[in-house]
């Protein structure tokens, strides 16, 4: 066949479907528009509604998103990031952590002694009940007014959700896998990270990711009290000042710091867990 033929041949018919290429290209946009769509959407229907709302009202403590978003870059792109948020978020670690090592410690060890959890169990349902904000008086008393105040505070709340879950995890091992370990004689430091923290890690992370949540709450009410810098003083100082734009942004960066962090231990998360989702796909 010539070139002209090959030409003739390569041109395809007017009602000939694409090619499997486009197609493709077709479907992962259509996918990734589907993504934007159902990530963004809900967002924009409520910015929408405050849009509307702030244009048909008077109320002067709810300004148009407009006036937020210009606050937002004004207030939160300058000195306050150094002074209030980095603060903020280093209190917040930091009690984070302390509650994660004091929980994860101490609920494998209740956890793996059914008489230490039966003499344990009943002081740990009367401080679990009490709320946390309530101890913030307490523990200014105590521990003063500086940031280990703070770091307390965001301790005492992160804590038990994390304990809680670490004694289910560990009461919940497969009783199989003990006497498997205990027949080959993997014992001590082996056998708690191989089996009891492996096999109760989804629990674990389970609280972890309440304790989470519970720790931004108690970052801003920490800073409430006696505090001179933070997200929690910045915004009551706004709120007093009457400074409204400015007291929104403030919300809406707590907003997006709670987001982007729940997203950080989402993937933190699929990484510890791999071992996991991935024997429940094999048993699917």
């Amino acid at each position: 066949m010539n070139e002209t033929g090959r030409d003739a041949a390569r041109v395809k018919a007017p009602g000939e479907a694409p090619g499997p290429g486009r197609g493709a290209r077709a479907g992962w946009a259509g996918r990734v528009a589907a993504r934007v769509l159902t990530v963004a959407g809900v967002p924009a229907l409520l910015v929408l509604a405050w849009q509307v709302y702030s244009s048909l009202s008077e109320n002067f403590y709810v300004p148009a998103p407009g006036r937020v978003a210009r606050a937002f870059v004004e207030t939160w792109f300058s000195e306050r990031l150094l002074d209030d948020v980095l603060p903020s978020l280093a209190r917040l670690l930091a009690g984070y952590a302390l509650a994660a090592a004091a929980g994860v410690g101490l609920g494998v060890a209740i956890g793996l002694s059914p008489r230490l959890r039966a003499a344990a169990e009943p002081v740990l349902e009367f401080f679990r009940a009490i709320p946390p904000p309530v101890l913030v008086p307490l523990i200014m008393v105590l521990a003063g007014i500086d940031d280990g105040m703070k770091v307390l505070v965001i301790a005492s709340g992160c804590v038990w959700p994390i304990l809680l879950n670490t004694v289910e995890g560990v009461r919940a091992l497969d009783e199989v896998l003990s006497d498997t370990c205990r027949m080959y004689g993997v014992r001590g430091p082996s056998r708690l990270r191989h089996l009891v923290l492996r096999g109760a890690s989804p629990q674990i992370m389970a609280g972890l990711r309440q304790a989470l949540s519970i720790g931004i709450i108690l970052m801003v009410i920490s800073e409430m009290f006696a505090s001179s810098s933070g997200l929690g003083f910045t915004i009551v100082l706004f709120q007093r000042g009457f400074e409204i734009p400015e007291m929104w942004s403030g919300i809406l960066l707590l907003g997006l710091l709670g987001y982007t962090l729940a997203l950080l231990f989402r993937r933190l998360e699929r990484r510890v867990l791999s071992w996991h989702r991935g024997r429940g796909v094999d048993r699917a």
